[in-house]
């Protein structure tokens, strides 16, 4: 399954998701351990939207933990804000988040503006 390529809306759409909810998974003094990968599989297929917490005795670098999980659970990373990372990847079989279709609006020109 490829890992799903998200755009400035809909990363904005799933922050706005994730705002309420709890981190489900913890990356501790271990680090991003394969047992972290599997939980975060198995939250992803459940959820499709979890919040990561990386506590700050992990000693980890960010961004190659976000990457590393991601391409380890075949999802994208939405965001990192301080120590909470955010992941998401669709249901295979019944997606429940669904997002906003782009609405286009005719423009309106004003008659005499410069």
């Amino acid at each position: 399954m490829p890992r799903p390529v998200l755009d400035g809306k809909q990363r904005r759409h799933l922050r706005a998701l994730a705002h309420h909810l709890r981190a489900l998974v913890q990356i501790g003094s271990g680090g991003a351990t394969p047992s972290i990968t599997a939980a975060l599989d198995q939250a992803l297929l459940r959820h499709e939207l979890v919040k990561v917490r990386v506590l700050n005795t992990a000693g980890v670098d960010l961004a190659v933990v976000a990457e590393g999980l991601a391409e380890g659970t075949a999802s994208a990373h939405a965001q990192t804000l301080g120590h909470t990372m955010l992941f998401y990847r669709p249901h295979p079989k019944k997606p429940r988040i669904v997002f906003p279709t782009v609405k286009t609006a005719a423009r309106r020109t004003r008659a005499g503006a410069a």
